[in-house]
């Protein structure tokens, strides 16, 4: 099967979600006057769970962008990729974006997409996260998405995050090489990580973001944007949302030729763990879930121990916008 007719057989198959066809124009499309600009600019992550926002690339054109660009991520976080005013919009850890907002950077939270992305996996001496308490942990970035999340979590079972954890990053990807080298007794892996662990047999997990409460309750990724973007071209950031969401139906919906896709497009090549990853994923949560209750929730637990300054309703009221993602729910009959 050739690359071109991989992309029409996904895009085909995935379709009739609420009567709407996720490769034809809706009647809502159709009304809609043509994006204000034709370029947008998204963010590149070595991060299987960002599936939807490679996928989407074929969708954007669909919604009239012509000028489509992937900016690499080196270090940090995609979210991390917007305030540098390198992207415009970006799937990443909802954490991550908490803790931008905090931060008062110019980002704006749209949507929720998926849970699960991440595994808490550790060495054998971590067996809760309470075990955490003196010990190190690898993270790729202070402020990014494992830091934040982890964070978190500490936060939920009475360990502070800010005094009682020693933190370990290189300016590098490789959270995994200093855990496996034994520099660190633990770290928030996100796919493929978990899955290369295991098949060598390193480290055990402790937390499992997809299966395990209260943490799979909540969204992992969520759709965040420039502030300036949002506000200069409306129309664009909601065709670019849809593409996202249609998107994250098609994992869903045909996760082998999904999988096939991200092969051919060389974001990875593994197809096996790719096909894992998006068959365990739960990426129809948008449909069903509320993404100002994980704000909300991450928030709580991080103003308390003075991991932020904001409370969780000033994030909310000063860094959502909820409005096209209300509007496409209802459109998309989710």
């Amino acid at each position: 099967m050739s690359p071109s007719d991989t992309r029409r057989r996904l895009l085909l198959g995935a379709t009739g979600f609420g009567g709407i066809s996720l490769l034809g124009v809706s009647p809502a499309m159709a009304a809609e006057p043509p994006p204000e600009t034709t370029r947008i600019r998204l963010v590149h992550a070595p991060a299987i769970c960002l599936a939807p926002q490679y996928l989407a690339e074929d969708l954007l054109r669909l919604e009239g962008f012509t000028d489509i660009r992937y900016e690499e991520m080196v270090t940090g976080a995609p979210v991390q990729v917007i305030e540098a005013r390198k992207a415009d919009i970006t799937m990443d850890a909802a954490p991550a974006s908490l803790y931008s907002l905090d931060a008062g950077n110019p980002v704006v939270v749209l949507a929720g997409i998926h849970a699960g992305c991440y595994e808490l996996i550790g060495n054998d001496r971590i067996h809760a996260i309470r075990d955490l308490k003196g010990k190190t942990i690898a993270i790729m970035a202070v402020g990014g998405g494992d830091h934040v999340l982890v964070s978190s979590m500490l936060a939920y079972v009475g360990v502070n995050p800010r005094t009682e954890v020693r933190w370990i990053m290189e300016n590098t990807f490789d959270t995994m090489r200093l855990f496996m080298e034994g520099k660190a007794d633990a770290i928030m892996g996100f796919a493929p990580q978990p899955q290369e662990l295991r098949e060598r047999g390193i480290g055990h997990v402790i937390v499992n973001t997809a299966l395990d409460r209260p943490w799979s309750q909540y969204f992992c990724c969520v759709v965040t944007a420039s502030r300036e973007f949002v506000a200069k071209y409306p129309v664009a950031t909601k065709r670019a949302l849809r593409a996202f969401l249609k998107a994250a139906d098609i994992c869903a919906a045909d996760p082998e030729a999904a999988a096939r896709m991200l092969a051919e497009r060389k974001y990875e090549t593994r197809q096996n763990i790719s096909l894992e990853v998006l068959k365990t994923f739960p990426y129809r949560r948008w449909r069903d879930a509320n993404p100002e209750d994980t704000l909300r929730f991450h928030a709580l637990r991080l103003h308390e121990v003075g991991m932020i300054k904001s409370t969780p309703d000033r994030i909310i009221a000063n860094g959502t916008d909820w409005r096209f993602f209300n509007e496409l729910r209802r459109e998309l009959k989710a």
